[in-house]
């Protein structure tokens, strides 16, 4: 890991402890940086703001599990490994989850996962989705999101595994037959 990563990971360490005690809403870069003993100018060197350092810790924590997923994880494995990943960071999702800002993770989660199948379509099939599946894909994000944020503002009462389960079988017949991810396998 080089000086740059470390001092990106200091402070997503020192925001996750902030979290642990206020809402994300709430927090500063004052906050960040004076936790971690950092400056602002280093702050902003790395970030554009602290919804972008969330979004960065949030990627580098499920990044694996997407990566993986298609080549080594089918999508249910991959699922289960992303909720894996969020349970273990409890406090940081809870807090991130519950911003409502318009950069919040929300909308990043959204938008990293719908790349995401956008990439397996485009090199499954060599071009975008027709808009048909388009929509479903839209649709399907929008609503795969939405479940996890449930899920994480009421406690994770399901077990990862319980969680994507569920998603995979919510996963519209079309979308699954495009993706290759067998109901029975994914």
């Amino acid at each position: 890991m080089d000086r740059q990563e470390k001092t990106k990971y200091r402070l997503a360490e020192s925001i996750k402890g902030l979290m642990a005690h206020m809402p994300l809403d709430r927090i500063t870069v004052k906050d960040i940086v004076a936790e971690c003993g950092l400056t602002r100018q280093t702050f902003y060197r790395n970030f554009r703001d602290k919804y972008d350092l969330v979004n960065w810790y949030f990627e580098k924590l499920v990044q694996q599990s997407f990566q993986e997923m298609g080549v080594s994880l089918n999508l249910r494995e991959g699922l289960t490994k992303k909720f894996e990943f969020i349970r273990a960071e409890r406090v940081f999702f809870t807090c991130a989850f519950g911003s409502n800002d318009y950069n919040s993770l929300v909308k990043y989660d959204y938008d990293y996962i719908l790349k995401f199948y956008r990439g397996i379509l485009q090199k499954k099939q060599g071009r975008p989705p027709e808009p048909d599946v388009e929509f479903l894909l839209q649709m399907y994000c929008h609503g795969s999101i939405r479940m996890t944020v449930d899920w994480v503002l009421t406690g994770m009462k399901l077990e990862p595994e319980e969680l994507a389960g569920l998603l995979v079988e919510a996963l519209p017949e079309k979308l699954n037959k495009l993706l290759s991810f067998p109901k029975g396998e994914g």
